[in-house]
C-alpha cells in the first residue's frame, strides 16, 4: 500500500490523506477467522482426496492464515510499503504494542472461560511484539529471514522443549507460549515475517498479486510434498506427531518429529507449506476484493472486525457449552450469524467495537 507524502517532518513521510482500506485483506482475514469455527466446531478428521475430506483444510492452515495477516496488519500500521522513520516510527511502535498488549489480555480473558479452543490471542500478541525490531526491513530480507526461521526454528524449539520438559516446566505460561503450545511463536514468527514482507509490497499492483499467488502456491507445493516425501522415508503408513514427540525424550532425535507436514506439527514442511496457501490465499482475495466487491463483502465484514468476531465466538461456545467438534451444522450456524450480523453492523455502524478500542487507545498514546 502505497503512502503519498506530503512533508518530511523528523524524517517521516507525513500522509497527505487517510489511506483506503484495501478490502481483500478483509476478505482473507474473513477467511481466516470462518475457517478457525470450522476447525473449531467442525469434524475435520484428516484431508484427502476426497470431497467429503475437504473441511479438513481449515485445520492449522485457518490460524496460520491468521498470524500471516497479522505481519501484514503491522506493516500497514508502520507505513505500508514506505515504511515510517524518525518520531513517525516511534508512534507506529506504540499503537502496535498498546493493540499488543490489549490482543493479549482479551486472550486472558478468553482463557478464564475454559473452553475446549486453544485461544491464539496470546501468541498472537506476541507476535505483534516479534515483529517490532524489523519494521524498516523490506521483503528481500524478510523473507530470507523467515525461511531461515521456518528451516532452523524447529529445532531449536525442540531443544528448549526437551530441556522444559526435564526441567517440569513445559506448561510454564511464558515456555507455552514461545515453544510447547498449540501455536509456539518461536516458529510461528515465520508467518508474521511473511505477513509484514506482503505488507511491505504495493498491493493494488496486479503484478504484486500474481507474485503472491504464484509464489504461494510453489511454496505449498514445495512444503507438502516434501512434507509427503520425507513421511514416507522416514515412517512408512505412520501418523506422525511432530515435534511434540520429542519433548519427553531428552537428549534423544528421531527424523520422524520433523517429518510431514501435519496440522499443527511445527515441521519445516508444514511451516513452509502452510505460510504458502496463506499468501496465495492473501493473492487471490486481493484479486476476488476487486472483481465481485460486493459478493465477498459479508465475508470482508467479518474480516473488518475480526477480533470482535473471534472473541463472540469464544463467549458463544461457552454460554452454549458447546462439546468440543461439535458438528459442521453448528459450524454452518455460527458462520451463517457471522456473516449476517457483521454485515449489518459494517454496514450500519462501520468499525467494531473491540476494533474501535484498539484504535482509540493506541492512536491515543502513540500521539499526535
Amino acid at each position: 500500500m502505497t503512502v503519498q507524502p506530503d512533508r518530511v517532518v523528523d524524517g517521516a513521510a507525513q500522509p497527505r490523506d487517510r489511506v483506503r482500506r484495501i478490502a481483500g485483506l478483509d476478505v482473507a482475514r474473513g477467511l481466516a477467522v470462518l475457517g478457525m469455527f470450522g476447525a473449531h466446531l467442525g469434524s475435520t478428521g484428516e484431508l484427502g482426496w476426497s470431497p467429503s475430506t475437504w473441511g479438513a483444510v481449515v485445520e492449522g492452515r485457518s490460524s496460520i492464515l491468521f498470524a500471516t495477516l497479522a505481519g501484514v496488519s503491522i506493516a500497514l500500521l508502520s507505513g505500508g510499503a514506505t515504511p515510517v522513520t524518525g518520531a513517525a516510527l516511534g508512534r507506529a511502535r506504540t499503537r502496535i504494542l498498546v493493540r499488543a498488549a490489549w490482543v493479549f489480555a482479551i486472550g486472558g480473558v478468553l482463557e478464564l472461560l475454559h473452553t475446549f479452543v486453544a485461544i491464539i490471542l496470546g501468541v498472537y500478541a506476541v507476535l505483534f511484539v516479534l515483529a517490532l525490531p524489523f519494521l524498516r526491513w523490506p521483503p528481500r530480507w524478510l523473507l530470507p529471514l523467515a525461511g531461515l526461521v521456518a528451516v532452523v526454528g524447529p529445532f531449536v524449539v525442540l531443544e528448549v522443549g526437551q530441556w522444559a520438559t526435564a526441567q517440569e516446566e513445559e506448561r510454564s505460561a511464558f515456555v507455552f507460549l514461545m515453544v510447547t503450545g498449540w501455536y509456539p511463536a518461536l516458529i510461528w514468527w515465520t508467518f508474521v515475517l511473511v505477513g509484514l514482507a506482503i505488507g511491505r509490497m504495493d498491493l493494488r499492483a496486479a503484478r504484486v498479486r500474481a507474485g503472491l499467488v504464484a509464489g504461494g502456491a510453489v511454496a505449498a507445493v514445495l512444503g507438502y510434498a516434501g512434507g509427503w516425501l520425507s513421511a514416507q522415508r522416514v515412517a512408512p503408513g505412520t501418523e506422525l506427531g511432530g515435534m511434540e514427540m520429542g519433548f519427553p525424550r531428552e537428549d534423544e532425535w528421531d527424523p520422524a518429529w520433523f517429518a510431514g507436514a501435519e496440522p499443527h506439527s511445527g515441521t519445516p514442511f508444514e511451516l513452509v507449506g502452510s505460510a504458502g496457501v496463506a499468501v496465495a490465499v492473501i493473492g487471490l482475495c486481493l484479486v476476488l476484493a476487486d472483481l465481485v466487491p460486493w459478493l465477498v463483502f459479508p465475508v470482508g465484514a467479518v474480516g473488518a472486525m475480526a477480533l470482535t468476531v473471534y472473541t463472540a465466538q469464544i463467549v458463544a461456545i461457552w454460554w452454549l457449552d458447546l462439546p468440543f467438534l461439535a458438528g459442521w451444522d453448528d459450524w454452518v450456524r455460527f458462520t451463517i450469524t457471522a456473516l449476517v450480523l457483521a454485515t449489518a453492523w459494517r454496514l450500519w455502524l462501520g468499525r467494531g467495537p473491540l476494533e474501535r478500542l484498539l484504535t482509540w487507545t493506541s492512536t491515543r498514546a502513540a500521539g499526535p
